[in-house]
């Protein structure tokens, strides 16, 4: 356990704690010599007991106002999981139901069902580092890689706040690879463990050939796991769809289909899920929790705990044992009033 102190300056008080030792706070009484009796070993141990607990009362208070806390550290574990980066698509589609249509209150957005599962997901793995970004527009960086769950969860609260109208997929995918690449150059100790990118959206856009070199290439430096959560809307074309006879089969035509194909030429870990309803959903988190299950070290962090009050607590209950003991002191008379109780009051 490593102690410190917030005010290591009034550790020279110290030596004070002796005084009882020194000084007895027992009262005074005249009596004879008591040479001739036997030693009372139960009384020579409490009086030092009481001497002793006087030390530890002026001791603890010390410690207690000298700030006496435990350090903050950071302890290595072996647990089971990954480090996933979520990226949601927030443009303005994401706010309406599968249907397309403005959500009621017996339907759920498409963020609303993504949001409602993608914490479930976060809340049944203990060892997970998650990072969240986001991009409509542009792109949104939301929450770096962190084991702090709670923080995680908060973050996917605000997926669902209204969003903007463009989907530019390329950008975000762009900052989630950065965000990993950050965290590994960042984290000296490299814990370890798959990493992977969770792409949640329901549409795609078309990707400039000199953007997809570029993505390639950052894909080819750090290899990570790829999933994409297609959320398709009614009517709407989706990833695995196939051109008709008569449809043109190019990725202003079939963007969704397009990205797909981008994606499994990339030579890395994909998997894409199409889902149409919020059961699909779950479905899609489900097999993604059990694909993302392997053997990680990660660093649990222990904060700094103020250890003053049990200081305090241990003086407040040394000084009531000390009362205790002084109001149980029995006085005896003196010596001269007890002879001329014993003589008929002569001298």
């Amino acid at each position: 356990m490593d102690l410190a102190f917030s005010n290591p300056s009034l550790l020279w008080l110290l030596p004070l704690a002796l005084l009882p030792f020194v000084f007895g706070a027992q009262t005074a009484e005249s009596y004879p010599s008591l040479r001739v009796i036997d030693r009372d070993p139960l009384s020579t141990a409490i009086g030092i007991g009481l001497r002793a607990i006087g030390a530890i009362a002026i001791a603890a208070l010390i410690l207690g106002l000298a700030g006496l806390h435990r350090l903050g550290e950071s302890i290595e574990r072996l647990g089971e999981g990954a480090q996933i980066m979520l990226l949601f698509d927030r443009s303005s589609s994401m706010d309406n139901t599968f249907a397309g249509s403005v959500p009621t209150g017996e339907d759920f957005s498409k963020s609303t069902a993504a949001k409602t599962f993608l914490k479930d997901f976060v809340q049944k793995r203990d060892h997970d580092r998650i990072g969240i970004a986001a991009f409509s527009t542009s792109p949104m960086f939301v929450l770096p890689l962190s084991d702090h769950k709670s923080a995680t969860l908060a973050a996917i609260d605000a997926i669902d706040l209204p969003g903007l109208a463009y989907t530019d997929v390329a950008r975000g995918l762009a900052m989630a690879l950065s965000m990993h690449e950050e965290d590994i150059e960042s984290n000296v100790d490299n814990i370890g463990g798959s990493r992977a990118i969770v792409l949640v959206s329901d549409g795609a856009a078309v990707i400039d050939r000199k953007v997809q070199e570029q993505l390639r290439a950052a894909f080819t430096k750090r290899p990570v796991n790829l999933y994409w959560i297609f959320l398709r809307t009614e009517g709407h074309s989706g990833p695995f769809d196939e051109p008709g006879p008569n449809d043109q089969d190019t990725a202003y035509a079939m963007p969704e289909r397009h990205l797909h194909l981008f994606f499994e030429s990339l030579n890395i870990p994909y998997q894409a899920f199409e889902a149409e309803n919020p059961a699909a959903v779950e479905e899609a988190t489900a097999a993604i929790d059990r694909l993302e299950r392997g053997p990680i070290r990660y660093s649990e962090r222990i904060p700094q705990k103020d250890l003053s009050g049990l200081a305090y607590l241990v003086a407040a209950i040394a000084m009531l044992l000390l009362l205790i003991a002084k109001l149980a002191e029995a006085r005896l008379a003196a010596p001269a009033a007890s002879a001329r109780h014993l003589y008929g009051g002569q001298s």
